[in-house]
């Protein structure tokens, strides 16, 4: 496996980033990921690696690069419920000023760096994000419907704004899976989601994860789910393998 870190130049700087891929047997279809609002750590950098591991080039950027390089907050080793009020304190100020016009230049600049890579296959892109990161994900790919050829989210706030999400959802045109957390979506709002879903004609998954709670996918906090991560890999991977340009 190579990995390295690098440095995308963007409309307002620099975004330090982490990518890895299979060392032989290229070039490899390209996945953006966006990482929780916590950001790239050994975590995050360990789900790069398995996904890069079933033959991607996959990159994650420090989207709050605006205020500094990775890492952007200090964490502990192991994000506890004691410990959350103190790193949300720190982390909410750079999710607000992360505007929607500063996620699409942004995407701009990341799916610009992955087209350019010669480790990269020509085509469409996979992009998915955890967290924030997942409504990231779907406005870049709401804003790029040539070049994203499918995106997942995982436990994001897809919902949290009704007349954002609907006009993200009408503006979509690649096949979808969103994987909620027990905690932040009831199975009335996921059916109102889901209907959303089959009225804009978008290819789509739309489930939650049973008995789980926001975050399930990291392993360094409370709310990890070793099954939830698992059912996450099992939706994941079939997505990418049916609309990713292989060699």
């Amino acid at each position: 496996m190579h990995t390295t870190t690098l440095r995308i130049p963007t409309a307002d700087g620099q975004a330090d980033a982490f990518a890895a891929h299979p060392a032989h047997d290229g070039p490899h279809p390209g996945v953006l990921m966006y990482a929780d609002a916590f950001g790239i750590r050994p975590v995050v950098r360990k789900l790069v690696l398995e996904l890069a591991g079933h033959g991607y080039y996959v990159l994650v950027p420090n989207v709050f690069y605006r205020h500094g390089p990775t890492p952007v907050v200090e964490l502990p080793e192991h994000i506890g419920a004691e410990d959350r009020p103190a790193v949300f304190a720190r982390v909410m100020p750079l999710i607000e000023a992360h505007t929607a016009d500063r996620v699409l230049r942004d995407a701009d600049a990341y799916l610009d760096f992955l087209s350019d890579q010669p480790e990269v296959g020509a085509g469409p892109v996979a992009v998915t994000g955890y967290c924030i990161g997942g409504l990231l994900a779907l406005r870049t790919a709401a804003a790029h419907p040539g070049r994203v050829a499918a995106v997942a989210g995982f436990h994001g706030p897809v919902g949290a704004d009704r007349a954002d999400r609907d006009r993200l959802i009408s503006e979509l045109t690649a096949p979808v899976h969103l994987g909620h957390a027990e905690s932040d979506m009831t199975p009335e709002a996921l059916v109102e989601l889901n209907r959303a879903l089959d009225a804009a004609g978008v290819d789509h998954t739309s489930e939650i994860y049973p008995g789980t709670t926001h975050g399930f996918t990291m392993a360094d906090t409370d709310a990890y789910d070793p099954a939830a991560l698992q059912l996450h890999w099992d939706r994941l991977l079939p997505l990418l393998d049916r609309t990713l340009k292989r060699r």
